[in-house]
This record gives structure tokens, C-alpha cells and sequence, in this order.
């Protein structure tokens, strides 16, 4: 598995379904580099069972991201037509509407491949044939994106292992912190917190008050 941390995070431009049902061509993550930090969020399969909960929980929580000049946007190895009937399916049937944010569609599932996400991979067997060893769907990869397009926080889950949203927004909130203050996030830090200053003098005298 890849470590994208401190790296620019790969680029792309592929077919995604914004404001919970309009198509767009050629999305792209470039449009927010200067502008946005970005969550960028890979699940498995539209129309499952884990993965609506995590889409509707980050949807619950847009405005605290919005807040913090964040941009949500999920990927699946689905089509964009998958994602858009799962973003009109009612919600007691299974499916996600009332989600707006971004929905990236990898059906070639290239975007996967290059976060090192894919759950597999492909192989040429001994008749010289291209199979797949695995399974041809995302793990719960999550990457957290500086607006200088960098990497600063990354997350895999396994297929049954559904994330946090409020440990997203506290990394969210430790990274500003950083950037405004200097100082460092020490374990188990909220938002409001007192940082700790990377020296040994630092460490010292935070630990001695906790």
C-alpha cells in the first residue's frame, strides 16, 4: 500500500455526478488547488450496504466541512449512471439521496489504482491471458488534501470496516491548526485544544500539565 502522505495527490479527469443528480465531464480535484482543502473519499459499490451509511454520513456533516473550506468528494469504480440512479433511489430503499456533493465515477478504475486503493490487482496468467487476482472494487481509502494539492493525511479501511466522519473533521481541524499556529496536534487533540511546540522543551512542558 502506497503512503501518499506528503506527496501531491494524483490528478485526473473523469465523468462525476455533482448536486445530487447533474452529470459533469472532465471533473477534476486541479479546480480546488489554491482555493479548498479536499476529503477525498473512495468506497466500494453504489447500491450496498456499509457505503450508504458512510455517503449519508458525510452529507450530515457537509456544513461543518463547508465551514472549514472543505471540499467532500466520494469515487466508486461505478459509472456515473450508477451513481446517479443511487442518488435518486429514496433512502428507505437503499440508496443516498439528499447527497450533493461530488460522486467521481471510475470505471476504469484508474483513480483506485493510482491512490493504491484497488482491492486487487491484474495479472497476466501462464496463456498469457490478463485476470484479476482480488476483488475489482476500492478499499475505504481516505486522503485528506492541503491547497497546495499535497497529501497531509491518509486512511485505508478494509470492505466491512465503515469510517469516522468526526475523526475526518478533527484531522481537518488539526491540520488548520497547524497552519495558523505552528504548533504541533499531540495525541487525542479537539479543536480548542492547546498545541504543543515540536521541541523537547515543548513535549516537556506539555506533558508535565497533562
Amino acid at each position: 500500500m502506497a503512503v501518499l502522505v506528503g506527496k501531491k495527490a494524483p490528478l485526473f479527469e473523469a465523468d462525476a455526478v455533482i448536486n445530487g443528480g447533474e452529470f459533469v465531464e472532465k471533473f477534476s480535484l486541479e479546480q480546488f488547488i489554491g482555493k479548498k482543502y479536499v476529503l477525498f473519499f473512495f468506497y466500494p459499490l453504489d447500491f450496498t450496504f456499509v457505503c450508504p451509511t458512510e455517503l449519508i454520513a458525510f452529507q450530515d456533516k457537509i456544513d461543518e466541512f463547508e465551514k472549514r473550506n472543505v471540499a467532500v468528494v466520494g469515487c466508486s469504480i461505478d459509472s456515473n449512471f450508477s451513481h446517479w440512479a443511487w442518488l435518486n433511489t429514496e433512502r428507505n430503499n437503499g440508496g443516498i439521496k439528499g447527497v450533493k456533493y461530488p460522486i467521481v465515477a471510475d470505471l476504469s478504475k484508474t483513480i483506485s489504482a493510482n491512490y493504491d486503493v484497488l482491492a486487487g490487482e491484474y495479472y497476466t496468467n501462464e496463456d498469457g491471458n490478463l485476470e484479476f487476482e482480488g476483488a475489482p472494487v476500492a478499499y475505504r481509502g481516505l486522503f485528506l488534501i492541503d491547497k497546495q494539492g499535497v497529501v497531509r493525511h491518509q486512511v485505508v479501511n478494509d470492505l466491512p470496516l465503515g469510517r469516522s466522519v468526526d475523526e475526518a473533521l478533527r484531522m481537518v481541524d488539526a491540520l488548520e491548526f497547524f497552519e495558523e499556529n505552528g504548533e504541533v496536534c499531540p495525541a487525542n487533540w479537539q479543536k480548542g485544544d492547546e498545541g504543543m511546540k515540536a521541541t523537547a522543551a515543548g513535549v516537556a512542558d506539555y506533558l508535565s500539565k497533562h
